[in-house]
């Protein structure tokens, strides 16, 4: 594949090797910082909230401000992903998001904690389209889902680590170091993401530049058939695994009275287990895939519907041993479907959309979804009088999404072949 010509006598952009090795280890150790700097928020809930004087809701509000941040911006990001170039955009938001990072740990009101939280948002928006789609684009297609697998590993990874070393730091030196330590890391990844072998910018015949380019491209993907239930079944979806990802750790505080140190290495300890989920899921949409024509979406839904199972149990159980077992049959499960739908998203548009197809898939998780389940449970918890019983019972509600998540993935893999089949043959081709 190497040396084939495309277009105009471009080489195609050349899959495997040991470039590709670098954009999947910049990448993935970039999505874990990213997870890092998200998750070491909420272990540090409790004594933040307790010294700012803060109410459940407020807290809920101040993940939820991160997360419209990423909403509101990952449109127009994507779609400079896809018109400029994959590397620089990255580079530049792990750069922007880390600033921001720094910042929140200067905290003293409400205010002073939602604003930094907002512009880090602004700064993850880019990322997951750019890291995706080049993640993506640097392995064929036989590999792609384990390569996307490896990705995603940082999901847990990074959550892990968060809460963990994140509880540690906070329990030791207050809840404001976390955040000083973490943004380091992502500003040195960032410099040298401008080093990963980038794919050539292709441009959409049917649209035209600009704003009116942006519209006309946004409008060629939603026309998409699967994508009408597939992004619905993302948010639903991913209502629940961010509520529960972001009030697991005070959840753990609350029900068993330990510290946000023990609670990170309880949490963490999940998360290091789900670690296997992601590249399992990764490997099962490529297994499934070949088996099935449906396969690769019916891997998100399942999983999901696993997912809403498990963490159920785990809160009935008040996280006993056997709860905390099943917990982190919940994270693999949740971290299988990352992948999967990662995979979805990237085979049912062209070359030319393949960033904002990803900047979509953010979008639907969060608005349509996520961006409210943290400030929804906590509202709901204020609502049923707080403490263990109130914050139990709002968690388990946000199981709901996961079940109509599974409901909708099944009825988009309908419509998912077709549209897959449409750009399987498209070229892609290096830089110049």
């Amino acid at each position: 594949m190497a040396n084939e010509k495309g277009p105009d006598g471009v080489k195609e952009y050349k899959t495997g090797g040991w470039r590709a090795h670098y954009v999947v280890i910049i990448c993935t150790l970039l999505y874990a910082i990213n997870y890092m700097d998200r998750q070491v928020f909420s272990v540090i809930l409790q004594p933040m909230k307790i010294e700012l004087g803060l109410t459940d809701a407020q807290c809920g509000l101040a993940s939820t401000i991160l997360l419209l941040g990423m909403v509101l911006f990952s449109f127009p990001v994507a779609h400079m992903v896809d018109r400029w170039s994959r590397k620089k955009s990255i580079g530049i938001m792990a750069m922007l998001w880390s600033l921001f990072t720094f910042l929140t740990g200067f905290a003293t009101n409400f205010i002073t904690v939602i604003l930094p939280r907002a512009f880090v948002g602004l700064g993850e928006a880019g990322f997951v389209p750019g890291g995706t789609a080049m993640v993506g684009a640097s392995y064929s297609k036989q590999r792609r889902g384990l390569a996307l697998g490896i990705f995603h590993i940082a999901i847990p990874l990074g959550a892990a680590v968060g809460v963990m070393l994140g509880g540690a730091l906070s329990a030791k030196f207050g809840w404001r170091t976390p955040f000083y330590y973490f943004a380091i890391p992502g500003v040195i990844l960032g410099i040298l993401a401008f080093f990963m072998k980038d794919y050539k910018t292709v441009e959409d015949s049917t649209a035209s530049t600009g704003l009116v380019g942006f519209y006309k491209a946004l409008g060629n993907v939603l026309k998409v058939p699967t994508v009408k239930w597939f992004y619905p079944a993302l948010g639903l979806s991913v209502l629940m695994s961010t509520s529960v990802l972001y009030w697991l750790p005070s959840l753990i505080m609350r029900v068993m009275n330990v510290n946000e140190a023990t609670s990170g290495m309880l949490v963490g300890g999940i998360g290091l287990t789900a670690i296997i989920g992601a590249p399992l899921g990764g490997f099962l949409s490529d297994y499934w895939g070949k088996k099935n024509p449906r396969g690769r979406i019916y891997v998100p839904g399942l999983a999901f519907l696993i997912a809403a199972v498990t963490i159920l149990i785990a809160i009935l159980t008040k996280f006993s041993p056997v709860g905390i077992a099943v917990a982190a049959i919940y994270g693999i499960a949740a971290s299988m479907a990352v992948p999967a739908f990662a995979i979805v998203s990237q085979e049912i548009v062209p070359v030319a959309h393949k960033g904002l197809s990803m900047g979509l898939v953010v979008f639907a998780q969060y608005l349509l979804g996520g961006a409210w389940g943290p400030f929804l449970i906590g509202w709901i918890s204020d609502l049923l009088g707080g403490g263990v019983d109130g914050l139990s019972v709002a968690v388990m509600l946000s199981s709901i999404g996961g079940f109509l998540g599974f409901v909708l993935f099944m009825i988009a893999s309908r419509t998912y072949p077709a549209d897959a089949e449409k750009f399987k043959q498209e070229t892609i081709l290096a830089e110049s």
